[in-house]
């Protein structure tokens, strides 16, 4: 919302990342997964491919300077909401 305010009051369109900053290995987002949705779904593990990075962090700071704009939400939070959307939507689907 704060993007597209810029936009309407006459800025140039800028691209900005959001992120907490804070990043995440692929395990650490599968174990948050498995503890929120209660699913201990199988894992294959390989070898990291040439050119994988370890973590992938955005880095907010443009967002942050240009838009005011602050994450609210951390990895727990993320995974909750889509996993009850998904929830809602299985449901939905299924009526």
């Amino acid at each position: 919302m704060k993007g597209l305010k810029r936009l309407f009051e006459g800025e140039e369109s800028e691209v900005f990342n959001l992120g907490t900053g804070k990043g995440y290995s692929v395990k650490e987002i599968i174990d948050t997964a498995k503890e929120i949705t209660g699913i201990d779904f199988k894992v294959e593990e390989a070898k990291r491919r040439q050119g994988d990075p370890a973590r992938l962090i955005a880095d907010s700071s443009k967002a942050r300077k240009f838009l005011n704009w602050k994450p609210q939400y951390d990895l727990d939070d993320i995974i909750r909401t889509a996993w009850n959307w998904h929830k809602r939507e299985k449901k939905h689907n299924n009526e």
